[in-house]
């Protein structure tokens, strides 16, 4: 059975890391609903962090500027593990221009803009680190482009977020910012500020990642019924935290309170509005820790006047700080100027975290909070290093060989066998990186390869697990197949030509096909000698006659390959 799809990574993130929760949102009919991908990859923990030391790394990172105050312990990480830091703070659009070409890695919190005009200017930017949960002030699709890894710490800030949110529903159940503000006045109005209990009320949870999760649990100690809603999260999941899950439209007439927990994308935007608002209870009260601008704050504040809605907790805006304070200056409103990551322990957690997930990545121990390289974050294995080699190196082999007939109008990968099934997507990305890099600091990753892919069972003839490469340009195919074999990437074969023994894809390596005779190898060896290069293996194809591929391991790559032109047809040299 073959399965076959076509690959992109650009951009290729998790919508939940964009928010201050991890609710995974697409288009489609629902608000939110999620495509089968998003699906599996919400239900997926995270690789946990090991202490297996991995040699290979797919990211090197040597300089991390810190652009904005993070906590301590996140420098001291990366130093004590050889990574250089700069802190440098309060930056203008144009010192970050200048600055940020020196580094190979930036931390940032939520102040600092990366837009694309900054990813550009970073030459060798590899990681943009964003110690907390949103990524809004990352252009993420120009830093995917840039084959430039976007993380963010995803836990870091989930319980001061879920407090805050209890925090303002437990105020405007009471009234109490505005009973402050009137004992500060100096009144004593006890009758004006008369509240209502939580218990026996309903608190309807929109989004039922993390947050959501943890506001649930902590509500219903106040005797509230929490329902919800969660395209991604199983209705026996959430039933096991008390929360019984239902559609927005039967959610919206039961609520005594509405708190959201979703991404901002297109499809949230605007998710509390003037109709749906409509369907809520009268005096219905809402709070919005997650993003500015799920509820359509001109629609609130219609509700507020109308006395549809009975009061707002905010502690997000569509714009920040917020120009139009209407909404803020209103009396049933209680405003925070975006809190919820504000606390100690918070910004402590997520400071450590970004920097112990930059190390766990350069050390090949893991992949965590990665928002747009998710191809990635299965690779840090040890058999998963000694796949990506032979990736990149079946693709360098075969960029080496048709190097003078660029550009190449398809490029198909094909996984076989049962160990590979789940390798296809980084094992083509992978394929890429060796078929079109070509030096520059902007070539192609693991990040951003294209390439069309599919999986097989099996092979005819062949018992291990293997990869297939083709190529087409200029209306030819190419195509290369190798595996790995005692912990060695090989090839087995190229262009149909089977090799009697597998040819080890490492060191310096000449490829030349040219008729099969007796006088072959003695005039390849003598063309090598005369060039001051030795032989040190040779792979020969296992047919008997014709047109065959030869693979020379050599000492060192040939000075002019016009040496073999009057002895080989075609002739190619790399270094794996």
């Amino acid at each position: 059975m073959s399965h076959s799809r076509f690959l992109t990574l650009e951009p290729f993130r998790r919508p939940y890391c964009t928010t201050e929760d991890d609710m995974l949102t697409a288009s489609g009919a629902s608000p939110f609903k999620p495509s089968e991908g998003e699906r599996l990859s919400r239900q997926r923990p995270p690789p946990p962090r090991t202490t297996q030391q991995i040699k290979m790394s797919p990211v090197s990172i040597q300089r991390v500027l810190i652009s904005e105050s993070v906590d301590p312990r996140c420098r001291s990480i990366l130093q004590e593990n050889g990574i250089e830091v700069t802190e440098r703070q309060n930056m203008s659009k144009d010192e970050l221009l200048a600055e940020i070409k020196n580094y190979d890695g930036l931390i940032v919190r939520s102040a600092t803009k990366v837009t694309a005009e900054v990813v550009r200017a970073a030459g060798a930017l590899k990681i943009i680190g964003r110690a907390g949960t949103g990524v809004d002030n990352v252009d993420v699709d120009a830093a995917t482009k840039n084959g430039v890894i976007v993380m963010n710490t995803p836990g870091g800030n989930t319980i001061s977020a879920a407090e805050l949110t209890c925090a303002l529903v437990l105020s405007l159940s009471r009234n109490v910012a505005q009973a402050d503000m009137s004992m500060k006045a100096g009144k004593w109005d006890r009758k004006k500020f008369m509240g209502s209990e939580l218990f026996g009320k309903v608190l309807g949870i929109v989004g039922l990642g993390r947050i959501g999760k943890e506001v649930a649990t902590r509500m219903q100690s106040f005797g509230m019924r929490t329902i919800g809603y969660d395209p991604i999260t199983p209705p026996d999941v959430s039933a096991a935290w008390g929360v019984e899950q239902m559609s927005l439209e039967q959610l919206w007439p039961q609520c005594d309170y509405i708190t959201v927990h979703t991404p901002l994308m297109p499809s949230t935007t605007g998710l509390l509005n003037d109709e749906t608002l409509a369907k809520c209870k009268k005096g219905v009260k809402v709070v919005n820790c997650a993003r500015g601008g799920i509820i359509d704050e001109e629609a609130l504040l219609r509700a507020l006047e109308s006395g549809q809605c009975g009061g707002a907790g905010l502690d997000v805006y569509v714009e920040e700080p917020p120009m139009q304070r209407a909404l803020v200056n209103h009396p049933n409103v209680i405003s925070c100027p975006h809190l919820g990551a504000s606390t100690k322990e918070a910004q402590a957690r997520c400071g450590q975290e970004i920097a112990l997930q930059i190390v766990d990545m350069v050390k090949g121990k893991a992949l965590v909070g990665a928002v747009n390289a998710q191809v990635l974050a299965s690779t840090f294995s040890p058999e998963s290093h000694l796949w990506i080699r032979l990736g990149e190196a079946m693709g360098s082999v075969l960029r080496a060989y048709t190097s003078s007939k660029q550009p190449y109008s398809k490029v198909q990968v094909t996984t076989l066998g049962e160990r590979l099934k789940k390798s296809t997507e980084f094992l083509s990305s992978a394929v890429v990186v060796g078929l079109i890099t070509d030096g520059s600091s902007h070539g192609a990753n693991l990040v951003n390869a294209l390439v069309s892919r599919n999986h097989e069972e099996a092979m005819e003839g062949l018992d291990s697990a293997a990869c297939v490469v083709e190529v087409s340009l200029c209306g030819c195919g190419y195509k290369a197949l190798g595996s790995v074999q005692a912990g060695v990437p090989v090839l087995l074969q190229l262009d149909g030509c089977v090799f009697r023994q597998p040819v080890s894809l490492a060191g310096h390596l000449l490829f030349f096909k040219a008729e099969s005779s007796p006088q072959l190898l003695p005039s390849v060896t003598g063309a090598l000698a005369a060039g001051g290069v030795e032989m040190e293996s040779f792979s020969a194809s296992a047919a008997s006659g014709g047109e065959q591929w030869f693979c020379v391991g050599m000492s060192s790559l040939l000075g002019d390959l016009a040496s073999l032109r009057s002895l080989v047809k075609e002739a190619a040299q790399l270094t794996v």
